[in-house]
């Protein structure tokens, strides 16, 4: 396939995990891809379609000299992967600078991704955002209060930009996976893993490769009347 070519794409945590399929995925398909992320890709050196720009997402500063390094002629598509997820404790025993770090990473670093971003695709005149929430988000996962409602935040977030967008040639859009086997995992408590696990009525974690197709539906072309939408990848866990 060959949706991509001519394209631009900023993916965070491109370097790893859902962000790293992605990438992949899009430079198959003939996007010129730029990795947001704190450590590069392993397979830098062996692809020409892919740039690194080491960026701390929680950090604006950070950010406002990633778009000052990138160098951009013009921004096609956004892609905000890059997340943590937390210690599993409950909410009235988790620590307050723990909160605030979920909190910095997933919500605050997409919202100032997407908020420097936009301009750009407006500029350009065409623009595909996608943000990758969670289906914990939308359930509420135990044991993980910051993270789920984190990512309850990133649909929020998803939602307004999409209609603020409405009239311009940008869709805005999120992704709300069940559990996907990553290294995110090894930030998790086994009982967490067991839990999640046990809510997927397939039976399994996802793949990211999974992941990736619905993403790259949703920053291709194809994609022009679908904003502010959010799109489960869920193993049948979903429930709305």
């Amino acid at each position: 396939m060959t949706r991509f070519i001519g394209k631009t794409a900023i993916v965070t945590g491109g370097s790893s995990g859902i962000g790293a399929a992605i990438s992949q995925r899009l430079t198959n398909e003939g996007a010129h891809v730029i990795i947001w992320d704190k450590i590069p890709p392993n397979d830098l050196k062996k692809n020409n379609s892919l740039t690194h720009i080491e960026v701390d997402i929680s950090n604006w500063g950070s950010i406002t000299k990633a778009i000052e390094k990138t160098k951009l002629k013009k921004l096609d598509i956004l892609i905000c992967s890059a997340g943590i997820s937390g210690p599993n404790e409950k909410t009235w025993e988790y620590e307050i600078s723990d909160w605030f770090k979920v909190f910095d990473v997933n919500l605050h670093g997409t919202f100032f991704c997407n908020k420097v971003c936009t301009p750009l695709m407006i500029k350009n005149g065409y623009g595909r955002i996608i943000n990758i929430a969670s289906i914990a988000g939308k359930e509420g996962n135990p044991n993980a209060s910051a993270y789920s409602a984190s990512k309850a935040a990133v649909i929020g977030l998803t939602k307004s930009l999409g209609k603020e967008l409405a009239n311009f040639p940008i869709t805005v859009n999120c992704v709300t996976p069940a559990a996907v086997k990553t290294d995110i995992f090894n930030q998790m408590s086994q009982e967490h893993i067991n839990y999640m696990l046990s809510k997927i009525p397939m039976g399994r974690f996802g793949a990211p490769e999974e992941i990736s197709s619905l993403v790259c539906w949703l920053a291709s072309s194809e994609c022009s009347f679908t904003t502010g939408g959010v799109f489960d990848v869920s193993g049948g866990r979903a429930t709305y």
